[in-house]
């Protein structure tokens, strides 16, 4: 085991959101900026931009890290770059406000069609239906998670219609 697989994930966020360095065995170097670090394996995801907006990925595996060198820190308009390298195209980032008034607007409309609906977690953004199935922000049918195939599958159904309706 190296040293940077005996470090902590604490030790390896320091380097997310930073073009860093990496030399690996056999005299490999790699540059790119750290889009995360893989707490098992210690593997290093690198992100390099290329024209015409397209983004190469590569992987430095944890036990080939040698040495990784900061080389310039990410600001804030590269931050939001990298968070939405593995964001599907559709997602729209919604303001807090638009947040919880598709919260309200869905809560509503299950209410009104007798489904029940309750909010969860501290600040009460997570809608729970039935008790068996939770709706994260945005509130898609892609945010909806339940153990239960069956009502995962109609409630998306029913909400993926009500979404449609609203358009």
């Amino acid at each position: 085991m190296n040293d940077w697989q005996r470090k902590s994930p604490l030790d390896w966020e320091v380097y997310v959101n930073k073009m860093v360095k990496v030399a690996a065995i056999e005299k490999h170097e790699y540059e790119g900026w750290v889009l995360t670090v893989d707490p098992v394996s210690a593997s290093i995801v690198l992100a390099t931009f290329l024209e015409n907006e397209k983004v190469s990925i590569s992987v430095v595996l944890g036990h080939a890290v040698q040495e990784v060198e900061i080389l310039k820190e990410g600001d804030e308009e590269m931050k939001q770059r990298l968070s939405c390298i593995f964001a599907p195209e559709e997602s729209k980032a919604y303001s807090p406000e638009e947040e919880e008034k598709r919260k309200n607007a869905l809560k509503t409309w299950l209410e009104k069609n007798h489904i029940p609906v309750t909010e969860q977690g501290e600040s009460g953004r997570t809608l729970c239906v039935a008790g068996v199935l939770t709706i994260d922000p945005p509130y898609g049918p892609e945010e909806c998670s339940s153990s239960n195939e069956i009502i995962l599958s109609r409630v998306q159904g029913l909400i993926q219609g009500y979404l449609e309706k609203q358009q």
